[in-house]
């Protein structure tokens, strides 16, 4: 961790004493003196907003107030993973120029601080402040520690601010609304004026395991009285959270008013993972009635190949682990539904299901239909359960063939590794290893654990372990490597180094989890040579070790055990197709284009090889189709098609009643891990969001705001005329290139299967933009963007449902920053949002290369202009803005 030169809370003392007023230092003005800390950090965006350093999650209490923008978050201030729940806070006076403030609202012993809202209490209905002075009011979760006598609870609790929302007091009378649940949280609370005259505070908060978003009332924000439940409805895949319902006038028709349920779920998202879904309906000031809820749709056309609704496999072969007590994973025969210990399953049809939560997580195996011939084009069916894919064909943990060294760490009991030869510094002194706990998959007894050395265990011990020299015999190095790594730029170095004549030729780490796996390097060029191990833990905080165990040198590379829960084609004993569960109790259809295969014979094959974490899979309805089946998550209505928009709510006490939501720019699945340092996460722009009216139904629509398009400078590049793009990837000139842009293009697909735009690319990597005639689908491929191997569920294509329009054009409006792109399709009715991780880093200015492409024919460019937009984050605000414009 780095540290900053000026704390947060010197720098806003700095700027008081320099006589500015409490709207500017709030709202950003004065001199950026953290612009030449942050402007040239790998990833760092220039004008989303980041915290200065640590980890950051949901946006909370977002408020406009006295010409100031407030944005307050989820924040740990100790560390760079999610932990200490606070409320970080920035204000700005024109929504992209932000000023990170001291912290708000900190954690303590009896609870940590869950997301919320933030509300001006205009007519003083609390009490917390005066009739001249009007408090500012929070309403957020507690999250109850062990030392609470709320133990274990969610509850929602109140802190006031009369200093205009620069500090918090927490409620004495907290918590004001307890529901005696560990699954309460995110209320947003907004004032509803009754048609019939008056009002009263509205909380819509969630009962998150049961997908439902409850709605109270309030006189006075400290007393509640229950109004009405909405859902399950629509996506339930995960947990509900951070609800938001709010009006908005249809094609601005005040006339024709519609209310808007915005709901944000994890898992179950429509590209994986978080995401926002929303509702259009009506709201009566005690109901939600929602008119865009979907039916659970029909089963595909088709035969049925296996429906398991007649209590039996029906001749499929079931190989559950040995010796387990309740013969899991599978059991002799379907489950009827949910199985004991497991949140409710739903999404299959009829009697029965593949099921292989017996006895939870713990146990593996396979499942293997009879042999059926291939004569259609579509295998369709429903899946569900924990997201592990497919890696290798290896399910066991036996080591290659070939020469084990040190032993496998195996020493006499009694001894160390300082009796084998091994030196070391610190912590890893080779007198406190081997060790003989931490760490799944493991062979043997002892391995080597930098968490279980030197004094106390834990993360933040550190040093190194260097081995006894020895010969490079092979081609290959294999070992079983787990715990923790760090990013590159993180400070820190965590890391299995091959160390030849001294120098550091070969490195790997862990992936942040408990199990060890298979990995390893090419070697061959140092045959003959001699050779040592180190490892080097200069790692300290959340998963800050590592565990290594049975390194050999092998003939083979090395091959990662695959800890999988798929579902899999098997054509002549080669499994062609495989597809995961979303980590997700609901199932879901799935569909393989299985054409190339007809009149071959085939196989379904289910694995669990999982023990830990969502390692189960679900199965129902094998169904050959003449086409595919839609999965029902499609067809719900989505704030963002992108894999990195969730936790989204809108600001409250806007000005001329817009509607401003922002979101985190991130995912659940891999937000611990992504590679930046010092911070963790940003948020999307701002938003204005508006109701239009489709084929559909009403439905919303999306822009940045007006004010960053307005950091704009003048065009760098356009290209006015239409012309011809022909088959192929075509980079732009160099006044094309940048990181830190907005990409205005129009195109027609033309001839091509696909065509589009390209980014953040340095000749052989970059962010893929693209239209996909035949799906009808815009998509973004971040497979080969640069870095993508901080996690195993980072690697996407998403892709949203996009008709050309009466032109046959698609026009896009892109936003480049960094490490983001968000792609605004067909003036906003689609929005796709993700994070990319271009290498080298970008502010070297070397994965910065913008070019057109097509696929399969030619494409038409109709128009296309790109505008640098200059940096807002870590600068003053040029101008003060207290009309919100």
């Amino acid at each position: 961790m780095h540290q900053r030169k000026f704390g947060r809370l010197q720098l806003c003392t700095a700027l008081t004493v320099a006589g500015l007023s409490l709207a500017a230092v709030l709202g950003g003005a004065g001199t950026a003196t953290a612009a030449d800390l942050t402007s040239n950090e790998q990833f760092r965006p220039a004008y989303h907003f980041t915290p200065q350093q640590n980890w950051m999650n949901d946006p909370n209490g977002m408020v406009f107030y006295k010409g100031v923008y407030h944005l307050y978050f989820q924040h740990n201030p100790s560390g760079n993973q999610w932990g200490n729940m606070s409320w970080g806070h920035a204000t700005s006076t024109d929504l992209v120029h932000w000023k990170e403030q001291p912290l708000a609202i900190a954690t303590d012993d009896q609870q940590d601080i869950f997301s919320g809202s933030v509300v001006v209490d205009k007519n003083n209905t609390s009490g917390l402040g005066t009739a001249e002075n009007p408090p500012m009011v929070a309403v957020f979760t507690s999250a109850y520690k062990d030392a609470s006598p709320y133990k274990g609870l969610q509850a929602q609790s109140l802190a006031y601010s009369v200093d205009e929302g620069k500090t918090w007091t927490k409620y004495s009378g907290n918590p004001v609304l307890n529901r005696n649940s560990a699954n309460f949280r995110d209320p947003k609370v907004f004032w509803y004026d009754s048609p019939g005259g008056g009002g009263y505070w509205v909380m819509a908060a969630v009962e998150a395991t049961e997908h439902k978003v409850v709605l109270y009332k309030s006189g006075n924000l400290k007393d509640w009285t229950q109004l009405s439940e909405f859902g399950p409805a629509n996506a339930t895949g995960g947990l509900w959270e951070c609800p938001d319902l709010f009006p908005l006038a249809v094609d601005g028709d005040p006339a024709n008013v519609k209310w808007v349920m915005v709901v944000n779920i994890n898992p179950g998202g429509v590209a994986g993972g978080s995401a926002g879904q929303y509702f259009v309906g009506n709201f009566d000031g005690t109901s939600f009635t929602s008119e865009t809820t979907k039916p659970a749709g029909a089963l595909p056309a088709g035969t049925s190949l296996a429906g398991f609704n007649d209590g039996t496999y029906n001749g499929w072969t079931v190989s559950n682990e040995p010796g387990n007590p309740k013969d899991g994973p599978f059991a002799g025969a379907p489950a009827a539904g949910t199985l004991e210990g497991q949140n409710g399953v739903s999404g299959f049809v009829g009697a029965g299901l593949v099921n292989s939560f017996n006895d939870g997580d713990w146990p593996v195996g396979s499942m293997d239909s009879p042999e059926f011939t291939v004569d259609s084009d579509y295998l369709n069916f429903l899946v569900g359960g924990g997201q592990h894919p497919r890696v290798s064909e290896k399910l066991d943990n036996t080591p290659p063939p070939g020469d084990l060294l040190f032993n496998g760490f195996e020493v006499p009991d009694g001894s160390t590794l300082a009796d084998a030869g091994w030196t070391g510094t610190g912590d890893l002194e080779p007198l406190f290893q081997p060790a003989t706990s931490g760490g799944d998959f493991y062979i043997g007894a002892k391995r080597i654990n930098t968490f279980e050395t030197g004094g106390a265990p834990g993360d933040d011990r550190q040093g190194t372990l260097t081995s006894p020299s020895f010969t490079v015999t092979r081609n290959f190095m294999s070992m079983l490597v787990g715990g923790g790594h760090r990013a590159a730029g993180s400070g820190q170095t965590l890391e299995v180094q091959l160390l030849v004549n001294g120098n550091v030729v070969r490195s790997l780490a862990g992936d942040d989890a408990g199990a060890l796996n298979w990995k390893g390097w090419d070697v061959s060029e140092f045959a003959g040579q001699q050779a040592q191990l180190r490892i080097v833990d200069q790692a300290t905080g959340g998963w800050g070790h590592l565990t290594l165990d049975h390194v050999m040198l092998t003939d083979q590379a090395a091959v990662p055990r695959s800890d999988e829960t798929t579902v899999n084609l098997v054509v002549d004993g080669r499994v062609v197709r495989t597809v995961t569960g979303a980590n997700s109790e609901v199932l879901d259809w799935a569909s393989w284009n299985v054409s190339e295969f007809r009149g071959r014979q085939a196989s379904i094959r289910v694995v669990d090889n999982n023990r830990f974490g969502w390692g189960h899979i679900l199965a129902d309805e094998f169904t050959a189709s003449p086409r595919p089946a839609t999965p029902r998550v499609q067809t719900y209505d989505w704030l963002d098609y992108g894999r990195d928009y969730y936790a989204s709510v809108s600001f409250n006490n806007m000005p001329s009643n817009m509607r401003i939501m922002l979101g985190w720019m991130n995912n659940w699945d891999y937000a611990n891990n992504i590679p930046t340092s010092p911070w963790r996460s940003a948020m999307s722009l701002p938003r204005e969001v508006a109701l239009t009216q489709t084929a559909s139904g009403p439905r919303l629509t999306q822009k940045a705001v007006q004010q960053v398009d307005g950091l704009g400078t003048k065009e760098s590049y356009a290209e006015k005329r239409a012309r011809s793009i022909p088959a192929g990837t075509h980079a732009l000139p160099a006044a094309a290139a940048g990181d830190v842009q907005r990409i205005d293009v129009t195109f027609s697909p033309g001839s091509a299967s696909k065509a589009g735009i390209t980014v953040l690319g340095n000749g052989s990597k970059s962010t893929v933009i693209g239209y996909d005639k035949a799906a009808g689908e815009l998509y973004v491929d971040r497979s080969n963007s640069g870095m993508t191997d901080f996690h195993p569920l980072f690697v996407s294509v998403d892709s949203a449902p996009v008709s050309v329009d009466a032109s046959g054009n698609v026009t896009l409006r892109i936003y480049v920053d960094r490490s983001s792109v968000e792609v605004f399709a067909q003036n906003g009715l689609r929005t796709i949002t993700d994070q990319v991780f271009p290498e080298p880093a970008p502010f070297q200015q070397d994965a910065n290369r913008v070019a057109l492409f097509a696929e399969g024919g030619t494409a038409r460019l109709k128009s296309l202009s790109v505008t640098p937009l200059s940096q807002s984050m870590f600068q003053a605000a040029k101008r003060q803005d207290r009309n919100g414009k």
